[in-house]
């Protein structure tokens, strides 16, 4: 039987300041999940990856992560290693884990 195809993102790691990216429709890269474009389809996801390593200068180790869609069409981790990597750095508290402790 065939695999139902899951929603996916492009993620990979900005090569200046490390921090985990998201590949916007816009055709840059957002350090946050929610601006994501999501690929409904696998013709959509190769697409998109393509489309997403064309910045070797700027990001390091593009993939593509499924998402699940939220009720408003977000897209929203479905792996802890997604969720973890929405959090920032976990070598110590600052940047996003201290910014989103206080929300």
């Amino acid at each position: 039987m065939a695999r139902v195809f899951a929603p996916k993102i492009a993620t990979a790691n900005d090569l200046l300041e490390g921090d985990v990216v998201y590949f916007t429709a816009n055709g840059v890269w957002s350090r946050l999940h929610g601006d994501a474009k999501v690929a409904h389809s696998p013709e959509e996801a190769d697409t998109l990856l393509k489309a997403a390593e064309a910045f070797p200068l700027q990001v390091v180790g593009v993939y593509l992560a499924d998402v699940a869609l939220s009720e408003s069409g977000a897209p929203q981790p479905v792996h802890f290693r997604e969720t973890f990597r929405t959090r920032g750095p976990s070598n110590y508290f600052h940047g996003k884990q201290a910014v989103l402790s206080h929300v």
